[in-house]
């Protein structure tokens, strides 16, 4: 499953280099210091925009440390709001880490996707060439025990959509069986993020000369 991809490589049908394609990173900082209005009177930046901060620094503390090690006082001071001006916005932790999940991938890579340039074959592998941290989604369900909890809820939606993606893309080239290609190469970019992380390693090119195996004998190569 491919999370907030760092790059993605554009796929020909002949092997030759790719070119890059616009990065869709977000990095979390800002630009300008803060007025003194801004501030207020007792440093802290004013509510205008504080939602966004405050999920910004979830973005940026939870992929760097965790969610759990994560705590209140901590993300409000990244955030520059106060606990006051965060239940405003948010009922507590919870509802955020739900949000902060909410924010990524939310059309299920439409950089790979949706683009008209390649064939569905190429979009099945196009979506191997990235280099990208340990999947946020995979990330909280570890972190996160109760299977209720709304943040795991949402993980295993979009995990199920985004199978549900290769299914079609593998529908649309051919596959005899596009179910089951759909949740093999799912199974297998859930793989490629957590062994990456696991071993401090790139693992998505391995992962991808898998992927060429497997959707060369479920795709028919005159189908697309």
């Amino acid at each position: 499953m491919l999370c907030t991809p760092i790059r993605v490589l554009n796929v020909t049908a002949d092997g030759g280099d790719g070119k890059l394609c616009t990065p869709i990173r977000t990095q979390v900082g800002y630009s300008r210091c803060m007025t003194q209005l801004e501030k207020g009177p007792r440093g802290l930046r004013r509510g205008r925009g504080a939602r966004e901060r405050i999920l910004g620094a979830s973005r940026q503390l939870f992929r760097d440390q965790g969610i759990n090690s994560t705590g209140l006082d901590q993300l409000c001071a990244v955030a520059q709001v106060s606990k006051r001006t965060f239940y405003q916005h948010f009922t507590g932790k919870d509802e955020l880490i739900a949000e902060h999940l909410r924010r990524f991938d939310p059309d299920l890579l439409p950089e790979v996707f949706d683009r008209t340039d390649l064939t569905p074959r190429e979009r099945l592998l196009a979506a191997f060439d990235i280099h990208a941290p340990l999947c946020p989604f995979i990330a909280a369900a570890v972190e996160l025990h109760d299977p209720g909890h709304p943040a795991r809820l949402h993980a295993s939606d979009y995990k199920k959509a985004f199978a549900a993606r290769l299914t079609d893309t593998a529908r649309e080239a051919g596959a005899a069986h596009p179910e089951q290609l759909g949740e093999q190469l799912a199974l297998l970019l859930d793989g490629a993020s957590a062994r990456s992380r696991v071993l401090d390693a790139d693992t998505f090119a391995t992962a991808a000369a898998i992927a060429v195996v497997l959707i060369d004998n479920a795709i028919p190569r005159n189908a697309d």
